[in-house]
């Protein structure tokens, strides 16, 4: 008879492979967890913000009214280039004087400048769905600012004044108010209304520059008006510029005999 208390206790071995399957198995969670969180991260970065920049275009159009209520707008005398002087003048004509020839002065409506992060314009392209009702635009092209509208440069001329007026806006997140802005070509129009009235522009080249390329910034003699925004979509490698001439608006005659 067999003592079964007797027997030595066995220990019991792992089936070959497990450890194996049990480091496939935690590769394979890590991979769906990192999937998951990059699906969400996208989903954030292309819906959620969008949403919320949308949301906020509400309250922007309110406080760009209220701006316009109170911006100031001043008449500046400006004298029109001088004239050349004639070696030959007609009989009973002087030379035309320098600093304007005698030509009647110029006046240029000029609106004061808006507050950091404030919303002063809206900026519409009739050829663009997503722009063809307008977009705010507000001063400044922080983070912060471009969550919300497109954003003016500060130290660029606002719109319909001298000089070359930059708005940068998103691409692909936040509202991606400047997406398609790859389909404007020469003669398409861009309109933007400040306290002033409406400007409207018309654009001449499209461009593609490095993210240091801020030559496109400088100041122009006339008026004109430079959007920038990432390029390609889903990238910020590069920028896509497209550059307009003012052609219409309260200024747009007194510009043009300034140049």
């Amino acid at each position: 008879m067999i003592d079964i208390d007797s027997r030595e206790p066995t220990t019991a071995v792992p089936p070959a492979g497990g450890r194996s399957i049990r480091v496939i198995h935690t590769i394979g969670w890590t991979f769906i967890y990192l999937g998951v969180f990059t699906l969400g991260f996208v989903v954030d970065q292309l819906f959620v913000t969008t949403w919320f920049a949308q949301q906020a275009q509400s309250d922007l159009a309110v406080e760009r009214i209220s701006q316009w209520e109170d911006t100031d707008i001043t008449d500046v005398v400006v004298l029109p280039p001088a004239e050349p002087a004639t070696d030959d003048p007609e009989p009973g004509t002087d030379n035309p004087a320098p600093g304007g020839g005698g030509s009647s002065p110029l006046i240029l409506k000029v609106e004061s400048d808006p507050e950091p992060g404030s919303a002063f314009a809206l900026i519409r392209i009739p050829k663009l769905e997503r722009l063809a009702e307008g977009w705010n635009v507000v001063e400044g092209v922080r983070t912060v600012d471009l969550r919300n509208g497109a954003g003016h440069m500060p130290g660029t001329a606002l719109p319909g004044q001298p000089g070359n007026t930059v708005i940068s806006g998103h691409r692909t997140t936040y509202g991606q108010p400047f997406h398609e802005l790859d389909l404007l070509g020469p003669g398409d129009r861009i309109e933007v209304d400040t306290a002033l009235g409406t400007h409207v522009y018309e654009v001449r080249e499209t461009l593609v520059v490095g993210p240091k390329d801020v030559w496109v910034t400088d100041p122009r003699e006339g008026g004109w008006l430079t959007l920038t925004t990432c390029h390609p979509k889903f990238s910020a490698r590069q920028r896509l510029v497209v550059v307009a001439e003012l052609v219409s608006g309260p200024n747009a005659d007194v510009i043009g005999a300034m140049t």
